[in-house]
């Protein structure tokens, strides 16, 4: 008769491996958290002094109000109220969206079919396209700036929004083309052929395959660009000037560091009021964007 095994010699062997992949991994742990911890101190530093009174924010830092004894009272939203109201923050608010939405959406769009067609169709050239495409990722931002300014005030589009609009899309055109190009390439080839034998139009095929296979990629994008888009001052500063009308939260923020510098409870509201969309898109699309980001960079 054989013997059967010690059940405890089999569990000797699962606990050493556990507690070695534990203290392995724990140093990555504690510094992975700690990397954590310090990138959202200013943050967090930033959100309680929006709440707090002017007075106690001049005279203490932040992170004293967790000192004993704690008083609920001392955070208030008067800060915020002032800034929306008084100082220009809400229709700032207003002018970003306006300036971010059609500046996002439209990158997006031609990027899109730009990207397929490089990917997909062939025609003369294409290669040699996509490469000047990716050339123009090098060009600086900042020797464009000048010859559109001159061209936009031929054409009287300075200080409006639809000047912007054509500026951010042609900034964010050509990383838009290269990244949703290098995923669209990655589609299953069979599955496009099979379309367009049953006769789908490149129209057909682009809308209904390869729009909702890439959704990934375009989500990846639509964050980067609205991010940039969102917390762009320099476009914003020489297409726009001084107009106040159309000025975005950017603006409204740099000229309140200029002029109220002093009041600290305002600045601190009214850049994290300009932090609110940010965060929200981000957490939104979280789940594409390294899914986007990634695509098309292991085969198989």
């Amino acid at each position: 008769m054989i013997p059967s095994p010690d059940p405890r010699s089999r569990r000797q062997p699962t606990l050493f491996r556990r507690l070695e992949q534990i203290f392995t991994t724990a140093p990555v742990h504690i510094v992975v958290i700690a990397i954590t911890v310090l990138w959202t101190l200013p943050t967090a530093g930033l959100l309680i002094s929006s709440f707090r009174q002017p007075d106690a924010l001049r005279e203490s830092g932040w992170w004293t109000v967790f000192t004993p004894p704690f008083e609920p009272g001392q955070f208030h939203l008067g800060n915020y109220a002032d800034v929306l109201a008084s100082e220009g923050m809400g229709q700032a608010f207003l002018n970003s969206l306006i300036i971010t939405i059609p500046a996002t959406v439209m990158p997006i769009a031609i990027a899109t079919f730009a990207a397929y067609a490089l990917a997909w169709m062939q025609f003369p050239g294409r290669q040699l396209l996509f490469v000047m495409i990716v050339g123009l990722l090098v060009v600086p931002l900042q020797m464009t700036l000048i010859p559109v300014l001159r061209v936009y005030s031929t054409l009287g589009l300075s200080g409006t929004f639809l000047g912007v609009w054509l500026a951010h899309t042609g900034y964010g055109m050509p990383f838009g083309i290269y990244l949703l190009r290098n995923y669209i390439g990655t589609l299953p080839r069979d599955l496009i052929e099979a379309a367009a034998v049953d006769g789908a139009s490149h129209l057909k095929i682009f809308t209904r395959i390869i729009v909702p296979l890439s959704t990934p990629a375009i989500a990846s994008f639509a964050v980067f660009q609205f991010l940039w888009v969102w917390n762009d001052l320099l476009v914003a500063l020489v297409y726009l000037g001084g107009n106040q009308n159309v000025a975005p939260v950017t603006l409204v923020l740099r000229n309140l560091v200029g002029d109220r510098g002093q009041d600290w409870h305002l600045l601190t509201a009214g850049a994290f009021i300009s932090m609110i969309i940010p965060l929200l898109v981000f957490f939104a699309l979280q789940r594409y964007f390294v899914r986007g980001l990634l695509a098309g960079s292991v085969k198989g």
